[in-house]
Order: C-alpha cells, then structure tokens, then sequence
C-alpha cells in the first residue's frame, strides 16, 4: 500500500527545504486517539518509512486498538540518475515524502492501554528518520 496522492496539479515540486525548520502550527496535538507519536525535529518523512512504522504497529499490536497516520506524504521528490550529466531537464519522481516539522503529530493509537500503546509507539519511532516522543490526550476541562 504505497501512500501517494490519487492526482496532482504539478507533477514535480521545488524542493523548498527552509520552512521545513519551524515548529508545527498545525497537527501538533493528540486529535483521533487516547495516545500519540510526535516528532522532536523537521525533516522529509519518505512514503516507505511511514508505511514500515504501520507495519511495525500492526505486527507488534496483532490489530489490537486502531491506529492513524496523521501525516501523508504530498510532496514528489525527483531524483537523477547517479553517473548523469547536469542537464536534459528535471528528473523524473523518485518518491513522494511528508513535511513534517518539530511538534507534529506522526500516528494515534485508539483503544488500547497506554503502556501497550507506549510499546507499540516506540517500535514505530525506530523505524522513523526523526527523534520521536510518546505523548498522551490532554484532557482539558
């Protein structure tokens, strides 16, 4: 199940990396479940490394409770050949990755124990290019 947009306006992007360095203003709570996974620094999270954390949740969880991904990955990113010359145009897309900045929320999980949750989690963030903190519901009166 490779995560992808169904259709694009543009097929190729800039790269734009500087407001990458930011802290999330968006996305940066826990919203669909009881417990969260949020990441410590920004970077481009690749479609593969976002589809091994699921798998990694879904193997270690057995499908117990119900898990969200709360970031998608929007952005193409194009890459040469190794060994091209410069020129001939843009490369074709070789991925596609997520924006994600400091703060942002990466997975929920829902109905399950937080220290089952907390296990879960951190298997996940070691398959993610980010440090990653495990963080509950603020519960607010």
């Amino acid at each position: 199940m490779a995560l992808m947009p169904k259709r694009v306006k543009h097929r190729k992007e800039f790269r734009r990396t500087s407001r990458v360095n930011r802290n999330a203003t968006k996305g940066n709570y826990v919203a669909y479940g009881d417990f969260g996974l949020q990441s410590l620094e920004s970077a481009w999270i690749t479609a593969r490394q976002l589809e091994a954390g699921r798998i990694a949740a879904q193997h270690f969880s057995k499908r117990q409770g119900k898990l969200f991904i709360r970031v998608f990955p929007d952005k193409p990113v194009s890459k040469k050949p190794l060994e091209t010359r410069m020129g001939k145009g843009k490369a074709d897309v070789d991925y596609w990755a997520a924006r994600v900045k400091r703060g942002t929320m990466l997975y929920e999980m829902a109905g399950v124990p937080e220290s089952f949750a907390r296990q879960t989690l951190v298997r996940v963030a070691m398959k993610m290019p980010v440090r990653c903190r495990f963080v509950g519901r603020r519960v607010s009166v």
